[in-house]
């Protein structure tokens, strides 16, 4: 991690991060990233359609955010792969610090998350469901700052 921690014009010029939604979840994937025992997320093609965003490029660096909305680090995307959900790898499931040692463990804890009422709201589809080809968004990063 850098010492130079960027000035507050700096910080308030770069687009938000969130994982996961406010709330004991947010709390523990933000906690992970401050230790860097998260350094990569997994989301869903489908979500950043659905919200108008391009997906993260590498040297993109964001302000994450606790469950209050208030940032506290700086992270910068080191690299970013599109595949399948079948396709993701257990070095990607273990570096994302959420304690899972297998892919499977993995994906049923994702899948909970992405099949709750929270995610399908956000995606207005009651019924929203992923599978084996439901496009992933595999992104690594690396702790710039820590802003607490």
């Amino acid at each position: 991690m850098s010492v130079n921690v960027p000035t507050p014009a700096e910080i308030a010029a770069l687009p938000t991060s969130e994982f996961a939604f406010p709330g004991p979840l947010r709390d523990q994937l933000v906690a992970a990233i401050l230790t860097e025992a998260k350094t990569s997320t997994t989301g869903l093609v489908v979500d950043y359609e659905h919200e108008g965003e391009a997906l993260p490029k590498v040297g993109e660096r964001a302000v994450v955010v606790d469950s209050g909305e208030r940032p506290v680090a700086v992270i910068e995307t080191t690299e970013v792969r599109v595949v399948p959900l079948s396709a993701v790898d257990l070095e990607h499931v273990i570096d994302e610090g959420e304690g899972d040692r297998s892919i499977a463990s993995w994906r049923a804890n994702h899948e909970s998350f992405w099949h709750s009422k929270e995610m399908r709201e956000a995606l207005n589809d009651p019924e929203f469901t992923v599978d084996d080809a439901t496009l992933t968004v595999l992104q690594r990063f690396r702790l710039v700052a820590d802003l607490q």
